[in-house]
């Protein structure tokens, strides 16, 4: 009986991030949404990920920061967009105990489709060997209680990887995991 519920939990899960691998497809593949130069957008056909893997989504403890003040987080360009630090999250990933700073775009929280929006940057060991050197992200919300779950899984590239039209968050240095995360969106082409 425990192996069926962990079967069906592990099913849930890889259906789920099968979910929001298409839905990322189908964003690079449509001309209005994706951020592939056209010469890119003609050739593409999926993203490369890497094999769902569901001990790389953890549950992890939210510990909030409401004290922090706005800061200019760092780009690929001169943009210098102001986000504050909403937590940090406390989570056991292959045995090891880690910790990443989520943080909170001032100018999304304005926007009532993304109020509760909060934005993971990290980078991790594979980063600039099967992932973007620059690092990657995941899309949070502001949970209800203090778990939050976090699935590497769903990670992608920045825009940068992709184009250099564009202006991307570097992941701040105490979000760099000092561990391989072979979970998520694999670095495009040669970019």
């Amino acid at each position: 009986m425990f192996n069926s519920v962990l079967f069906a939990q592990e099913k849930e899960i890889v259906e789920d991030v099968r979910e929001f691998q298409k839905e990322l497809n189908e964003e690079f593949r449509n001309p209005e949404t994706s951020p592939l130069d056209k010469d890119d957008l003609a050739e593409f056909k999926e993203l490369d990920f890497f094999e769902i893997d569901p001990d790389f989504r953890v549950k992890a403890e939210l510990v909030r920061t409401p004290a922090e003040p706005p800061f200019m987080m760092k780009t690929s360009t001169d943009r210098t967009p102001v986000y504050v630090k909403y937590g940090e999250l406390y989570f056991t990933l292959k045995g090891k105990k880690f910790k990443l700073n989520v943080y909170q775009s001032q100018e999304l929280k304005q926007d009532p489709e993304y109020y509760d929006y909060l934005f993971l940057p990290f980078t991790d060991l594979t980063n600039g060997i099967s992932t973007y050197g620059n690092g990657r992200y995941i899309d949070l919300r502001i949970p209800e209680t203090n778990e939050v779950v976090i699935d590497f899984n769903k990670a992608y590239n920045p825009y940068c990887a992709y184009s250099g039209r564009y202006s991307c968050p570097i992941p701040p240095e105490e979000n760099d995991l000092d561990i391989e995360i072979p979970a998520g969106v694999k670095s495009y082409k040669d970019h």
